[in-house]
This record gives structure tokens, C-alpha cells and sequence, in this order.
């Protein structure tokens, strides 16, 4: 890619920071979530579901002005950046994580929840006739049951990450080095007729996804072999 502006790899780098980070807290973050949703008799799970899940219906740009409000000078962030003497947390890459989370949490919880309640009751129960405890059964039977929801999940949830844009730009702006991610960077490039950067971004994006549906669909074979 000779010719390339310098300026083209820092939005990449940048994407591929915010995405590993949102993944990893998401997992932390969801799993509990979700083996609430699959477990859980409380009459009120599915609103909590439904809230969990607003996000796949939701216009990126509602949600971004919530959080944009929330996470500015008057919000609860403005109160957390104080803490360290900022003033507030939208346009920085920690409101970006925030957003991130908040924006992706269905792609990772769904897909988990989905494989905690395929398990059953009845890898569980013989656990506990082993004398396992609910905690030790949780980590060596059903995390392992679970496995191809969490790499389904994770896949999804760095996935759909790389692409957000209406939240991210909502939030974040567009601030090189610090909050111009990916998909801001080809709007930015397309707004200023720099159409050869804006073509290799998105013919990049493209092949992304390609590859991301093909790796699941090959990951999600292979597991079926192996479970039968």
C-alpha cells in the first residue's frame, strides 16, 4: 500500500484496540448475564432480556445521545473523569469502551445464553451427584459446554465493534489518535474526496466480514462434528 498516507493505519490500530478491549469485557461482563437469562425462574428475566437487547433495534444515534449525555460534563462521567481531573468522558477512548459495551452486549450475551440453556439441567444434576459444587460444576461443566456460544459471541461482539459507527461518532467524534476508529475514518476520507484511502478501508471492511462469516461458519461445522 505504498503511496498511503501515514495517518490511514493509525484509525486501524485504533479499532483493533477499541474491539479486543469491548470483547473481553463483554465476556466478563456477559457471561454472568447470561447464565442469569438461561438459569434464572424470575418472572421478570425477559424484561431484562428485552432491555439487554435494545440495542439491535435502537438507531446507533439514540443510543449514542444518551450515552453522549450521560457520559458528559453533567452526566455520571463527568463525575468519574473528575476523579483524575478530567472533565469528561465522551471523546475519550475509555467513553468509546463504554459505549462499545453498552452497544455490542446482545452480539456476546445472545449467543452465550443460547448455549448455557442447549446444555440442559442434565450435566448439572450429575455434577452435583459427583458432589461437585454449583461454582466448581459452573467452571468444568458448563463453561466448557458452553464453549462454541462464547466463541460465537466473541466473534460477534469484535466483529461488530470494527463496524459500529453511529455510536462511536456520537460519543467519540472524530479525534485522531484517540477516537477516529475505522469506520470514521472512511466517512472522514469520503467527506474530503480522498476516494483511494476511502476505497481501501472499505474494501478492507468488506473482506473483514467475509472472513468473519466464513471462520464461524467453519468453526460452527467443526463443533457439530465433534459434538456428534
Amino acid at each position: 500500500m505504498g503511496g498511503l498516507s501515514g495517518d490511514i493505519w493509525r484509525p486501524i490500530s485504533l479499532t483493533i484496540e477499541l474491539a479486543a478491549f469491548t470483547t473481553v469485557l463483554l465476556l466478563i461482563l456477559g457471561t454472568p448475564i447470561a447464565w442469569w437469562l438461561a438459569r434464572s425462574k424470575a418472572w421478570w428475566k425477559e424484561g431484562v432480556a428485552t432491555f439487554v437487547a435494545l440495542p439491535l433495534v435502537l438507531p446507533p444515534t439514540v443510543l449514542g445521545f444518551y450515552l453522549l449525555v450521560a457520559l458528559g460534563p453533567m452526566g455520571p462521567g463527568g463525575l468519574v473523569a473528575s476523579l483524575w481531573g478530567g472533565r469528561t468522558l465522551a471523546f475519550t477512548f475509555p467513553g468509546l469502551v463504554i459505549g462499545s459495551v453498552l452497544y455490542s452486549t446482545p452480539f456476546v450475551v445472545q449467543p452465550i445464553r443460547n448455549a448455557f440453556e442447549a446444555m440442559g439441567d442434565r450435566p448439572l444434576e450429575v455434577a452435583a451427584t459427583l458432589r461437585a459444587s454449583p461454582t466448581r460444576a459452573f467452571w468444568t461443566v458448563a463453561l466448557p459446554l458452553a464453549k462454541p456460544g462464547f466463541l460465537t459471541g466473541a466473534v460477534l461482539g469484535f466483529a461488530h465493534t470494527v463496524g459500529e459507527f453511529g455510536v462511536v461518532l456520537m460519543i467519540g467524534g472524530s479525534i485522531p489518535g484517540k477516537t477516529k476508529v475505522l469506520s470514521v475514518a472512511i466517512f472522514d476520507y469520503v467527506e474530503t474526496s480522498q476516494w483511494r484511502e476511502a476505497n481501501i478501508l472499505a474494501a478492507g471492511m468488506v473482506l473483514f466480514a467475509f472472513a468473519v462469516i466464513l471462520a464461524m461458519t467453519l468453526v460452527e461445522r467443526r463443533l457439530a462434528r465433534e459434538a456428534s
